[in-house]
């Protein structure tokens, strides 16, 4: 018999209140704002940033996991089966561990959170069903500044993405130009079509939740935390989403405000 406890799931983390559509989840957890707080210190520097990453998005992607892929009935046997063949197995809600999931390492920021994605995945899943991509990109700007767009430099993808869920494990999420530029490639580039893409940040800006969301409806975005810090006092004693139009987190630089910096270059110790 199955313990009706473990019979079905109704898991979702808790989230903080928005108005930016379903698509969109941004956590409430107060122990990762914490760790994040602290990652985004100006004294916090290798090798202590490169830990708190880590951990950050060990948070990150057992909430994707457990909320997003499919979930099954299944049985495992415990060590007391040779004591109680038919009472020592665990009858309940499982993950599918044949899903077929790709981890996208959008270089030089998301390459240690890719890495810890696909570990994760490896370990849950059925390896062969797991994959790493990388890709490399920078942002343009110009003569201000300002960011207007994506310069891709080379890739290490393999191509058959049809039913794959595909996640981008990239810490920032500012503008919104590296990832709209990343899923559609997934979208439109590769062979067959993916299951879905799911953006993972740990900061994201209203301007970067309006960008993915209008170009890739059918996306998700989980973050750890929303920045609009350059919004006026009334809007920030708003609901997030209710005054969309209103709502400012980049800088003149397109920087995030308050947000961390420039991420890949304390994790890489390269400032370049």
């Amino acid at each position: 018999m199955t313990d009706q406890a473990y019979s079905t799931s109704r898991y979702r983390p808790p989230e903080i209140e928005h108005r930016y559509g379903a698509q969109v989840h941004l956590l409430d957890d107060p122990l990762a704002w914490t760790l994040l707080s602290r990652a985004c210190a100006p004294d916090v520097e290798q090798p202590e940033v490169g830990r708190l990453v880590q951990t950050l998005y060990s948070f990150l992607v057992r909430a994707v996991v457990a909320t997003e892929l499919p979930r099954e009935r299944g049985t495992a046997k415990t060590r007391m089966v040779t004591q109680h063949p038919a009472e020592g197995v665990y009858r309940g809600v499982v993950l599918v561990r044949s899903s077929k999931v790709v981890s996208v390492g959008i270089a030089r920021a998301g390459t240690t959170p890719s890495q810890l994605t696909y570990d994760f995945l490896n370990t849950v899943l059925e390896p062969k069903g797991v994959r790493q991509d990388h890709l490399f990109m920078s942002r343009t700007t110009d003569a201000e500044g300002k960011v207007t767009g994506v310069d891709w430099h080379d890739a290490k993808i393999g191509r058959d993405v049809e039913g794959r869920y595909v996640l981008f494990p990239d810490p920032m999420g500012a503008t919104g130009a590296s990832m709209v530029g990343a899923i559609r490639h997934y979208e439109h580039d590769l062979d067959g079509k993916p299951k879905k893409c799911i953006a993972m940040n740990l900061i994201v800006t209203p301007e970067y939740i309006r960008r993915v969301t209008s170009e890739h409806p059918d996306a998700a975005i989980y973050a750890l935390r929303l920045d609009r810090g350059l919004s006026t006092p009334e809007v920030l004693g708003s609901v997030p989403g209710e005054r969309w139009d209103e709502e400012r987190g980049l800088d003149d630089k397109h920087y995030i405000v308050p947000g961390a910096g420039g991420v890949g270059e304390v994790l890489n110790n390269a400032w370049i």
